[in-house]
């Protein structure tokens, strides 16, 4: 197989977005079923917690077979980075985030002892569970490609001007943001001059 760029990269992401797909939907199965009342507060938010630390497994086992198949050799760094870069910038950022909210002595700000509690999770389950499978996944055989891969790379031909990663990003986005500021136009005026809103003119 050939491949171009950084191996551990491509595998974290892939074994970190196999994490979050996992803890998505069983979260979302759980409050299907009932088990996530919304009555109880923050119950949704603590599932999700909890599963993003269990589904470690499934991280590092998708993330070492995609090295594996890269021909990765230095499983140990795919090990740390995949258990500590994502959560390391989501926590990194909501701590900063939360010293600040702290420096304004609000109410909204999360507790020390959750802090703790939360950097406990990562550091006892989450890290312990994506080394279980980073050894797993590389224990695992690997199934053969479905093609057989070229290993000379060939030419790619110049694209068209309309075809520029730019231009399709502009396109792309305008109808989605012009419907989304139609509909926020309404519900703010619907709001600021104290009439009812109608949803899709009901």
């Amino acid at each position: 197989m050939r491949f171009v760029g950084d191996q551990s990269i491509s595998s974290l992401l892939l074994g970190t977005g196999v994490q979050l797909l996992c803890m998505s939907f069983i979260s979302i199965a759980c409050a299907m079923l009932g088990f996530l009342s919304p009555a109880n507060r923050g119950s949704m938010l603590t599932v999700s917690l909890l599963l993003f630390a269990l589904m470690g497994v499934a991280a590092g086992y998708c993330a070492a077979l995609a090295y594996k198949a890269f021909k990765g050799a230095q499983w140990k760094s795919l090990t740390l980075l995949t258990a500590f870069l994502f959560p390391g910038i989501v926590l990194g950022v909501m701590f900063v985030l939360n010293f600040f909210i702290w420096g304004q002595h609000s109410s909204g700000a999360v507790p020390f002892g959750t802090m703790f509690a939360v950097l406990c999770i990562w550091f006892l389950i989450s890290f312990p569970l994506v080394w279980v499978g980073v050894w797993l996944g590389y224990r695992g055989t690997l199934k053969d490609p479905p093609v057989k891969t070229n290993m000379v790379p060939r030419v790619i031909p110049s694209q068209a001007w309309y075809l520029h990663p730019l231009f399709t990003m502009l396109i792309g986005g305008i109808l989605p943001f012009g419907a989304v500021f139609i509909e926020l136009y309404f519900i703010m005026s619907s709001i600021w001059l104290q009439r009812f809103y109608y949803v899709f003119g009901f």
